[in-house]
């Protein structure tokens, strides 16, 4: 008889694929009225610095 695999072991299942590494960029910006607006967006780590100078511009 086989051995029965759990569910919740640990396995390499994604090992092939080449994955992006990605960060999360959140920006504040206050309002008019004084409160502050979060805005966060997922983007690639080399894209960071690019997002950052958007997010200032805007």
């Amino acid at each position: 008889m086989a051995k029965k695999v759990s569910k919740n072991q640990r396995t390499n299942r994604g090992a092939d694929a080449d994955a992006k590494q990605m960060a999360k960029v959140i920006v504040a910006s206050k309002k008019g009225n004084g409160n502050y607006e979060f805005r966060s967006k997922m983007v690639e780590v080399g894209e960071v610095q690019n997002e950052l100078k958007a997010a200032k511009a805007s």
